[in-house]
């Protein structure tokens, strides 16, 4: 690490402007979306402005901190890859040892006050993610392209930590919630893996692109996932939980986000997954703002 290009790099970026990115701001809110989704949906009657706080607060420290612990596990890798090169870590803006207390101190806080303002069921849930995330998707990277299918759980719990939050229990609304999200995931992730796929190769990352050199198979799962994810999204209608303007919503939602998946399976280049990764960005806060809006 240079003294000198460090601190040039930290004049031009700012000590804030490389903790957003050490805790992942952006994803971050969307994990916060997703948490306060599950909680709204959960609740019945006015709003209870302090457990919802402490909620979000919780969750986004979980979130903050586990982004953090990621990148300082995957600093190597990030230091290989043209689109991670220049995060904190691997551009010597910040040292190991500060973004392993960031993402330690971020992730026990987020626990606690989970466990404290909320339950205990809430702040398992936080950890599980937390523990996913970390000890079994981030090494997973390194070793099978089955690491997307992983990724995907501690991806889809944040929805579940909203509902049990407020409910302080499991059911099968909370359920469809997180497979929701799962299903989501994958032709999400895979449009990326698509786009970055020489960059994942060159940091040592194992995926599905590897074996799939003209992208037949990544675009058959992508378009798999999303018919999936059509089904998924439309059972809160059919089981009674959300009017039917929920049901035919999501319907169309589902078959134009497959349409773009239809289309990169049958283009199969850079243009096309980037695409389909826009209209996954499109969809979900759509669909969730439709649940939120249409729940009996």
């Amino acid at each position: 690490m240079k003294p000198a290009a460090a601190s040039t790099d930290l004049q031009k970026t700012g000590l804030l402007d490389d903790v957003m990115e050490l805790v992942k701001a952006r994803l971050s809110l969307l994990v916060l979306l997703t948490t306060l989704v599950g909680f709204l949906i959960a609740w019945r009657g006015p709003i209870p402005w302090i457990l919802l706080t402490a909620t979000l607060l919780g969750t986004a420290l979980c979130a903050g901190g586990a982004a953090a612990l990621n990148q300082w596990m995957e600093r190597d890798i990030d230091a290989r890859m043209k689109r991670t090169r220049e995060r904190p870590l691997p551009a010597g803006r910040m040292s190991p040892r500060d973004a392993l207390l960031f993402g330690l101190l971020f992730s026990l806080a987020g626990i606690a006050i989970l466990g404290l303002f909320t339950n205990l069921r809430a702040a398992f849930l936080a950890f599980a993610t937390i523990a996913i995330y970390i000890i079994v998707y981030t090494p997973m990277k390194r070793m099978s392209s089955l690491n997307t299918l992983v990724g995907a759980v501690p991806g889809a719990l944040p929805p579940l930590i909203g509902w049990v939050a407020a409910r302080g229990s499991y059911s099968l609304e909370g359920g469809l919630l997180f497979a929701t999200l799962f299903f989501w995931q994958m032709p999400h992730f895979l449009a990326i893996a698509w786009m970055f796929r020489d960059d994942y190769k060159a940091g040592g990352c194992v995926m599905l692109t590897d074996s799939d050199p003209d992208g037949s198979m990544t675009g058959r799962q992508a378009l798999l996932y999303s018919i999936c994810l059509i089904v998924i999204s439309l059972l809160p209608g059919f089981l009674g939980f959300n009017s039917p303007l929920y049901f035919y919503g999501a319907l169309l939602l589902g078959l134009a986000f497959s349409a773009f998946a239809a289309i990169f399976l049958r283009r199969r280049d850079r243009d096309s997954a980037r695409n389909l990764f826009f209209a996954s960005i499109i969809y979900l806060p759509l669909l969730l703002g439709l649940l939120v809006a249409t729940i009996r």
